[in-house]
């Protein structure tokens, strides 16, 4: 048997044994309506070479899970990817991740699979989740060939939907922290951003439950109607 495999000659180079793990993946869950505090929840954060969604990589994952309405502080994910070449540049002044540190990072295919893997069939929570959610597919798909589909909720968007008094503008993680009483180890760094975003995630949720939203269904019904009707107001 040979060491690698290619797929049609243009997509990522893969052991057999990933390929076997990669096949081993679990497909995500569908919404239930079990009560919030019964789910249980991968969140995530990314820290990335930039903003561009389609040349910038993914650098490091920071990941917590909340279970049973509690944050699992024996469930953690924390990793940074090789990137052969990586040069510093201004996100390094966000992030601090030394072009040393990546070049002594986990193979990308690896370190994704071992993501994959700790998230199981959860849904993924994140804060401006569209960002992290398609960095993500983008790595998975460059890296493992492979297609993201687990459910993703955006804590930036919960907050507002829970709380109708804030400033109806766009808010960042840092004001909802403050208006929280939250703190924070260190901001942009991916398993700190992960945990205080858990701890706001857990509050909201709370918030939800008082609010007659205890379900996913019922949160996703509940998002869907908020951006609606945010779609007719800006026509």
């Amino acid at each position: 048997m040979t060491k690698f495999t290619w797929f049609s000659g243009r997509g990522p180079a893969l052991t057999q044994t990933q390929l076997e793990r990669r096949q081993a993946l679990e497909a995500p869950a569908a919404l239930d309506e079990r009560p919030l505090h019964q789910q249980r929840f991968v969140v995530l954060d990314l820290e990335t070479t930039g903003l561009n969604l389609r040349r910038d990589l993914v650098l490091a994952i920071g990941a917590v899970v909340i279970d049973n309405g509690a944050i699992d502080f024996a469930e953690q994910f924390e990793c940074t990817l090789c990137r052969p070449n990586h040069q510093a540049s201004v996100s390094t002044l966000i992030h601090g991740i030394a072009p040393s540190e990546v070049a002594r990072g986990v193979d990308p295919a690896q370190a994704l699979l071992e993501f994959m893997e700790f998230v199981g069939d959860s849904p993924l929570l994140a804060f401006h989740a569209g960002f992290d959610q398609r960095m993500l597919a983008r790595a998975l798909k460059q890296s493992l060939d492979y297609r993201l589909q687990h459910h993703f909720f955006d804590v930036a968007e919960i907050a507002p939907l829970l709380c109708p008094d804030a400033p109806s503008r766009p808010r960042g993680l840092d004001e909802w922290i403050s208006d929280f009483g939250l703190q924070v180890q260190q901001r942009h760094h991916a398993s700190a951003d992960a945990l205080v975003t858990a701890e706001l995630a857990l509050m909201l949720f709370s918030k939800a439950r008082r609010q007659g939203i205890d379900s996913l269904v019922e949160l996703e019904r509940q998002l869907t109607s908020r951006r609606r009707r945010q779609q007719a107001l800006s026509l």
